[in-house]
C-alpha cells in the first residue's frame, strides 16, 4: 500500500486532522493530528484512526500501522 493511499484514507476518515505517513510498503507510522483527539482517551484516539483504515488491515492490504496521536497544541509544543 502507498503512503499517500494511507494519508487520504486517514485525513478523510477524519475531516480537519493532518496525517504524516511513513513506512516501508507493508509496516508504517503515522503521526496524526486533529483537535478531535481533545479529551479522549489513548485508546479511543487509537480507535479513531483504525476505523480510517480497517477495511485495509481486515483485507491485508495494510499490513501493519504504528499511531501517534496529538492535538495541534501538542504537536506545536513538540515541534518547539
Amino acid at each position: 500500500m502507498e503512503i499517500e493511499a494511507i494519508v487520504a484514507l486517514i485525513e478523510s476518515g477524519m475531516p480537519g486532522c493532518q496525517a504524516l505517513v511513513t513506512g516501508d510498503g507493508r509496516h508504517f507510522e503515522a503521526i496524526v493530528i486533529s483537535e478531535e483527539f481533545e479529551g479522549k482517551s489513548p485508546l479511543q484516539k487509537q480507535r479513531m484512526v483504525m476505523a480510517t483504515v480497517k477495511a485495509q488491515l481486515e483485507s491485508d492490504q495494510l499490513h501493519a500501522l504504528s499511531i501517534k496521536t496529538y492535538t495541534k497544541e501538542q504537536w506545536q509544543t513538540l515541534q518547539g
